[in-house]
C-alpha cells in the first residue's frame, strides 16, 4: 500500500476511534452497502473497534445490495440490525399514489423517502450516542462543509462521525481493490451511488 494510502487509512481509523470514544456509548454505522460503508467495516474490523452496523431495508433494495450484505455477514461474522418502514405507511402510500409515485415529482419522492428512509433512520438512531456515515467531501458541494466528527442536531444532538471525509473516489476504489472487499455489482454497470432500485 502506498504511503499516502496508508496515511488516509490511519486517519480514518483515528477518526473512528476518537468518535467511538467521544460517543461514550453505543455507536453504529448506517450501512447502505456502498463502497464507503464496506471500507469502514473493514477498517473498524482490522482495528478491533467496537462498532455496530444497522441497515434500512426500504422494500426497494436492489438484489445486488442484498448480496453485499450477505457477503459482509459471512466475511466478518457481522451482525446487521435491520430496520424497515412501517408497513401501514407503505401500504397507504402505494394504495393512494401507486407503486411509482416517486417518479412523478420531487414532492412525491420526498414523501416516499420520509416513509421508507427517514422514519426508520430515526428509529435506528434512537438510543445511540453516535452514528458513522460514509460521507465524503468530494461527493458533492453540499458535503464540502462536513467535519470528521460533528453534532447531529437534526437527530437529537448525537455524534455524527465521517471517517472517510477526505478520501477521494480513487483512494476508495484502491482500498477496495487492495483489500478485495465485497463490492456491489451495480458499480460496474455505471451506478455512482447505491440506494433504492
Amino acid at each position: 500500500m502506498k504511503k499516502r494510502q496508508k496515511e488516509i487509512v490511519e486517519k480514518a481509523k483515528d477518526i473512528l476511534a476518537a468518535g467511538i470514544t467521544a460517543g461514550n456509548g453505543p455507536v453504529s454505522l448506517a450501512c447502505s452497502f456502498s463502497m464507503e460503508d464496506v471500507a469502514i467495516i473493514d477498517i473498524a474490523h482490522k482495528a478491533g473497534l467496537t462498532l455496530g452496523v444497522f441497515a434500512i431495508d426500504t422494500g426497494r433494495l436492489n438484489e445486488e445490495t442484498c448480496e453485499v450484505a450477505d457477503a459482509l455477514t459471512e466475511r466478518y461474522r457481522l451482525k446487521i440490525d435491520w430496520y424497515f418502514p412501517r408497513h401501514e405507511d407503505v401500504e397507504l402510500l402505494e394504495r393512494t399514489r401507486g407503486l411509482f409515485s416517486f417518479r412523478e415529482s420531487l414532492e412525491n419522492r420526498l414523501d416516499c423517502c420520509a416513509i421508507r428512509k427517514v422514519e426508520p433512520l430515526a428509529r435506528a438512531l434512537k438510543g445511540l450516542s453516535g452514528w458513522v456515515t460514509g460521507m465524503r467531501r468530494e461527493q458533492s458541494l453540499t458535503r464540502s462543509g462536513l467535519h470528521a466528527i460533528e453534532r447531529d442536531e437534526l437527530n437529537g444532538g448525537i455524534l455524527k462521525i465521517n471517517p472517510l471525509i477526505d478520501w477521494s473516489e480513487a483512494q476508495l476504489v484502491a482500498y477496495s481493490m487492495e483489500n478485495r472487499l465485497p463490492q456491489n455489482r451495480l458499480y460496474k454497470q455505471g451506478y455512482r451511488s447505491i440506494g433504492c432500485a
